[in-house]
């Protein structure tokens, strides 16, 4: 058995970036960029009013008076210039005028006329916002995972297209005769296909185009028929059948079509059945089939993968926190707990629950955090300070 470390370095060595697409705007969302996006213009492009009040031409105290000769609204300039004694009606957004030095807002003053008077200090600067406070033109935004507000501020930037990575395509495929899809009616001895479910969905989170297979059942030929599905995926995943028992055949079917392995056991629980390589010139990662197992591995190294293939850092984050509640010496393998994250008294905790057992998707869908327990890590007690992954 290798460490996890190690097998998450062989997994990421089996990945290629994917190609570039160019897309507008519309379409970006939940993409990668491939390269730098830079600003057309400069936000604001003018000096402008941060509230609704009177631009005013000098700095004034309480009991000040100024002369309103105009007014400016947002796409509507005041075209001249105001003097010390002058000030205008300005509302959010609207350029300041030449010869503005501050904001008051328009509960910070008495207005009588075209006279206003002030009830506290304006200061230069007030409620101004700058030229290019927000960004500069030729200003870059660096590759990264396009979410919404990124499409707002590219759209502000007046770039109305980017490059991106082409999505990896993962074909997601299930074994084992047990297994029907959800709504149908399943005999006595089988169970419902879950996994793959989950595993699609944190796909499509990560930035891939997730390609649900039929249900392998456990013999070579149907093997064979679904490897045979695979044909234009970045990544095969396999869900079962990578144990070591006499129905166990993704393995030894792969192998027959060229597998080139890269592992196969991990020291991790849940996980230790894990496998990867390359069969039909595609990576593949084969996951156990308990849920759980199937889950936390698609965590820690399906989701990397799909990032190193997108160009992003592919290593989860490991994050720090209180531990919520005393714990035994772990084994001899890599534990990764299902836990709460919580906060208490302003910092984080983490507290495993009580049952770990790799079938049980309710305590999975309960949990927030993986507690890591390294091997052969001894007792904890509450209040340590250990790593966890967010989930």
């Amino acid at each position: 058995m290798i460490t996890v470390e190690e097998a998450l370095a062989r997994c990421l060595a089996l990945t290629t970036l994917t190609e570039t697409e160019v897309l507008p705007l519309r379409r970006a969302n939940n993409r990668v960029m491939a390269t730098a996006a830079t600003a057309q213009l400069t936000q604001p492009p003018f000096d402008a009013s941060a509230m609704d009040g009177y631009a005013l031409g000098r700095p004034a105290a309480p009991g000040d008076t100024f002369t309103v000769i105009g007014e400016a609204g947002a796409g509507h300039a005041f075209h001249g210039a105001i003097l010390p004694q002058q000030a205008i009606r300005i509302f959010t957004g609207a350029p300041l005028p030449k010869g503005a030095v501050s904001v008051a807002i328009q509960e910070e003053i008495n207005r009588d006329g075209d006279q206003i008077t002030l009830k506290i200090n304006a200061k230069p600067g007030d409620h101004i916002r700058p030229r290019g406070q927000d960004f500069k033109l030729g200003q870059p935004l660096l590759p990264r995972l396009l979410r919404p507000n990124d499409l707002a501020l590219l759209a502000a930037m007046n770039v109305p297209e980017v490059t991106v990575r082409r999505r990896p395509i993962v074909a997601i495929m299930a074994s084992g005769d047990e297994l029907v899809m959800p709504g149908e009616a399943p005999a006595a001895d089988q169970i419902i296909a879950s996994n793959s479910f989950a595993l699609a969905a944190m796909v499509e989170a990560a930035g891939g185009e997730a390609r649900m297979l039929p249900i392998a059942r456990d013999t070579e030929a149907s093997l064979r028929t679904v490897f045979a599905l695979t044909e234009g995926a970045d990544l095969i995943v396999t869900v079962g059948g990578a144990s070591v028992g006499d129905h166990d055949l993704v393995g030894k079917v792969a192998a027959d079509l060229g597998l080139e392995r890269a592992f196969w056991q991990i020291a991790m629980r849940p996980g230790k059945p894990l496998m990867a390589g390359k069969v039909l010139g595609i990576p593949m990662l084969g996951l156990p089939g308990n849920p759980v197992s199937a889950i936390v591995c698609g965590h820690l190294f399906m989701v990397p993968m799909l990032n190193a293939m997108l160009g992003l850092p592919p290593k989860p984050q490991v994050l720090s926190a209180r531990l919520g509640s005393d714990q035994p010496a772990n084994g001899p393998r890599d534990h990764y707990m299902r836990a709460r994250l919580t906060i208490d008294n302003g910092e984080p905790t983490v507290t495993a629950f009580q049952r770990q057992d790799s079938a049980l998707l309710t305590i999975l869908t309960e949990a927030n955090a993986l507690l890591i327990r390294p091997s052969g890590d001894g007792p904890r007690v509450k209040g340590e300070t250990v790593n966890y992954l967010a989930i």
